[in-house]
């Protein structure tokens, strides 16, 4: 992916990464596009940051998704990058059998549905885009599991897996496909990770995704150097410890 020169539409960009990177893209010559549910947010940030463009969609809707995506493509038909960032963490108890379904259900949705949905709206309008990218957002814990987050953590390596399948399908077209991978980052994500001495500081972290960008700008992955011993766990053969420290458990699982 080039670092500038593109017209970028983020939906889920009103706090925390998205935002964050948002502001970062925008400062690299890049013409931004930013999506969420609270016109307030977009109101206060398109003020903000003059030319950032504003548009109210809920990704957990497929009706919202489909009438604001045609709206985009319509109102900027130079977009060549999507990065659907909306994505929501909970706390789940799969020991008690309504402790979970509802919120598993609402994670798939946004986590899963929603970039699925983003991704069908805007194919076409990528394919004929002489240089095109979709950013997919999965997470460290796609490749170790965080025992409180089960769903989020299965929604996250169903994005792993999508785009390492949808990337075989795109060989040939203008269109790339390119995978961040966070880490723990210091946002609102879920209670208390703002304040996390685990979490990334959240500048650290796009400072080190726009470095990544800038020098692998044919990287398929992008992973800054904290997500690494989530990632590759399994390769280097020490995944139980992995899951053991992620969880601050014995390698017993105790």
């Amino acid at each position: 992916m080039n670092i500038s020169g593109n017209t970028i539409f983020i939906p889920g960009a009103t706090s925390g990464i998205g935002l964050a990177l948002a502001i970062a893209l925008r400062e690299r010559g890049n013409e931004i596009i930013i999506g969420g549910r609270r016109t307030e947010l977009l109101d206060r940030i398109t003020a903000e940051n003059p030319g950032m463009h504003a548009y109210r969609i809920d990704t957990s809707d497929p009706e919202s998704i489909a009438t604001v995506s045609r709206q985009v493509i319509a109102e900027h038909p130079e977009v060549n990058v999507l990065i659907p960032m909306a994505g929501i963490m909970r706390a789940e108890d799969w020991t008690r059998a309504d402790g979970f379904l509802e919120t598993a259900e609402q994670i798939v949705t946004t986590n899963v549905l929603g970039p699925v949905r983003l991704i069908a709206a805007f194919i076409e309008q990528l394919q004929n885009r002489p240089d095109a990218t979709i950013v997919t957002v999965s997470s460290g814990l796609a490749f170790a599991p965080l025992q409180i987050t089960p769903t989020y953590n299965a929604s996250k390596a169903a994005i792993h897996m999508l785009s390492e399948s949808i990337r075989l399908q795109l060989r040939g077209t203008s269109v790339r496909v390119l995978e961040l991978e966070p880490p723990s980052v210091r946002t609102d994500l879920m209670p208390g990770q703002a304040e996390s001495d685990f979490a990334m500081p959240l500048e650290d972290f796009i400072d080190e995704v726009m470095h990544l960008i800038e020098s692998q700008p044919d990287a398929t992955e992008i992973q800054v150097e904290n997500v690494k011993f989530l990632r590759y766990g399994e390769a280097r053969g020490d995944y139980d410890t992995v899951v053991a420290t992620l969880n601050q458990l014995d390698p017993h699982g105790h």
